[in-house]
């Protein structure tokens, strides 16, 4: 019995480790203002463009990234 519930409980983390993941970061320009902002969902190409072209670990990276991109100025 204790055997079952500890394989329960190992099964249980490692299905709800993603959901505690690191949040990503993107630079997204928007298609029709041309404007640019970070945004913690992936760019889907038609609304918003990846500006960027990778990821941000921290929000404070992205924005910092975002003033330094000749596409964002």
């Amino acid at each position: 019995m204790v055997r079952k519930v500890a394989i329960a409980g190992a099964l249980v983390a490692l299905f709800s480790i993603p959901a505690f993941a690191a949040t990503e970061y993107w630079v997204a320009m928007d298609a029709a203002t041309k404007k640019c902002e970070v945004v913690t969902t992936k760019p889907d190409g038609t609304k918003q463009t990846d500006a960027g072209k990778q990821t941000y670990s921290t929000q404070a990276d992205a924005e910092k990234a975002m003033k330094e991109l000749p596409a964002c100025k």
